[in-house]
């Protein structure tokens, strides 16, 4: 009986141990887990980020993870729980792979990153870090440059589509005499 009674317990510590305990970082499954705004799976263990929120509907919070710091803020940028004081963001530090709170952590730029938005976050400040605030902002700007980039490009595109369709509109009207 005993044995039975040890062996509950032991069941019962360990699920209690790996539950998520509705606040801090989960822990990612590298190569599986995907993010969740540009759908890339997660590989780089030095850039990943995570966002935990409070959904109205729901009585637990959720768990969504990112590739790029870059992804996470431009993800929660239209969501009503952006600025609920019980959101928690986490980001990797990239020199260490620990995860801190994103708010608090100190951006530095020219990082070679998922999604190409080049911040490495860090825990300790440096004279030319950007804080989060300002972090934002330089990823907003870099998102609006590719958005531009690739209005321009789509333009092409689709300029190009035209030319060849009046390409062969005469080759087949050349080619029917």
């Amino acid at each position: 009986m005993w044995s039975r009674l040890l062996v509950l317990v032991q069941v019962m510590l360990l699920v209690g141990c790996s539950a998520d305990n509705g606040t801090g970082p989960l822990d990612v499954k590298w190569d599986r887990d995907t993010c969740e705004r540009c759908r890339m799976v997660l590989s780089d263990r030095k850039h990943a980020a995570q966002i935990r929120y409070f959904p109205p509907d729901k009585k637990r919070s959720v768990v969504n993870f990112f590739d790029d710091i870059g992804c996470a803020v431009l993800w929660l940028s239209d969501k009503p729980w952006q600025q609920d004081p019980k959101t928690e963001i986490w980001v990797i530090d990239h020199r260490s792979g620990a995860w801190i709170d994103a708010t608090q952590a100190t951006y530095v730029s020219g990082q070679h990153t998922p999604m190409e938005y080049g911040l490495g976050a860090q825990q300790e400040k440096v004279s030319d870090g950007l804080n989060f605030n300002q972090a934002k902002q330089y990823i907003q700007a870099a998102e609006e440059r590719n958005q531009i980039h690739t209005a321009h490009l789509l333009e092409r595109l689709k300029q190009q589509k035209e030319k060849r369709g009046q390409q062969n509109g005469s080759d087949e009207v050349g080619g029917g005499e």
